[in-house]
């Protein structure tokens, strides 16, 4: 059994949000197969014979404690689960799937990782950009994408979907080599 982990923040007016890319994924997956969906105080979770998704309902920065009540009901291994979440050091549009690594200075995946206490965690990093010069980064992410950035983002969320699904039928080796296969572009949708 493997899972995805989509990172956001819950609420309306949080949805349109660039922070909300991984919450974007779960939503790409739920048509694609029939899942028991559950509500819990901690997340949303649909599991079936595919795997499982999960979006946490607690705040990003504590986005580990839904990690932490996932693994308390599934028998999950951190390679075993793909997180995927924005990733403002990656231009709009990008995607970068890895194996493992840090966090960077996303608060929600640093969450995450220490509560599964390694970097060996699989990852789908959806590039939303850096703020303009001197912008805040912090209105910069909770803030919908402009007009111009909608299409490239759409289609690379569609492709990180695409390589989640993957993931969950298939493992990450098959994932990691349809990703390199196609060069790592998001305009190549699977």
């Amino acid at each position: 059994m493997r899972a995805v982990v989509g990172l956001g923040n819950v609420g309306p007016e949080y949805a349109a949000s660039r922070h909300n890319a991984g919450f974007w994924v779960v939503e790409r997956l739920v048509p694609r197969a029939s899942w028991r969906r559950e509500v819990h105080s901690w997340g949303e979770v649909h599991r079936s014979a595919h795997g499982v998704l999960l979006r946490p309902a607690t705040s990003m920065n504590r986005s580990g404690e839904a990690v932490r009540e996932l693994l308390s009901r599934f028998t999950l291994s951190p390679h075993e689960i793909l997180v995927a979440y924005d990733e403002a050091d990656l231009p709009v549009g990008s995607l970068r799937l890895q194996p493992r690594g840090g966090a960077g200075t996303h608060r929600g995946m640093a969450s995450v990782l220490a509560v599964l206490g390694t970097d060996d965690v699989p990852r789908l990093r959806i590039g939303i950009g850096r703020p303009a010069q001197g912008g805040d980064w912090t209105a910069h992410v909770l803030s919908p994408p402009p007009p111009a950035e909608v299409e490239a983002l759409s289609r690379a969320v569609d492709r990180a979907g695409e390589l989640a699904w993957i993931f969950l039928t298939s493992g990450l080796a098959t994932a990691l080599d349809r990703f390199s296969r196609e060069g790592g572009r998001p305009d190549r949708i699977i």
